[in-house]
């Protein structure tokens, strides 16, 4: 990546609305959305019709279609980067259990593979709906678990965007990770 204050620059230009910012923001940026996609898609089933490539860019498009985000620094803007490519996985898994729940319906052998594959897909929409109940009762821990487990931020990066301790960052970590673990074992 290129220098800090370069991307800070830009991401202020990007903040005060000025056209072509993200433009020239995206190539200085793109190791580390590609490294953040990485991260993504780690987790995904190994068939994933998303490429680490494809993400990224679909991530830009929905990144170009914000009208005035506030964004802050490197960091905040690949959170929200992270963000983007999350709510794109989540929109695909989605599309795919609806699928797998009859619309299209094909025969599918029920070998131990697919079967991991698909409840892949259903842990990561239901991470997806137990961080929404998160975000209702605490925005804060939700941010944090999507800046640090989505998008590979460290607790320093967390810390410049949520404008905290680190030791706050940790605590609140410890926080919503114990609420999400008790949230997902309630659903099984």
């Amino acid at each position: 990546m290129n220098s800090t204050s370069d991307v800070t620059a830009l991401v202020i230009d990007l903040r005060s609305g000025k056209r072509g910012a993200i433009d020239h923001l995206f190539p200085l940026v793109y190791d580390e959305l590609r490294r953040i996609a990485h991260i993504h898609l780690f987790s995904e089933r190994s068939d994933h019709t998303l490429s680490t490539t494809a993400l990224v860019h679909e991530a830009y498009l929905k990144m170009v279609d914000i009208n005035r985000a506030e964004w802050q620094e490197r960091a905040h803007f690949c959170s929200i980067a992270s963000m983007a490519m999350r709510r794109i996985l989540i929109d695909y898994a989605r599309q795919r259990a609806t699928k797998k729940r009859g619309e299209g319906v094909r025969p599918v052998s029920l070998d131990s593979t697919e079967v991991a594959v698909e409840e892949k897909a259903d842990a990561l929409v239901a991470l997806d709906e137990a961080l929404e109940r998160l975000s209702d009762l605490d925005t804060r821990c939700a941010n944090i678990v999507e800046m640090r487990f989505f998008g590979g931020l460290e607790e320093r990066e967390i810390a410049e965007v949520e404008r905290m301790s680190i030791r706050t960052v940790r605590r609140e970590w410890v926080k919503a990770r114990a609420w999400l673990q008790k949230e997902m074992k309630s659903v099984d």
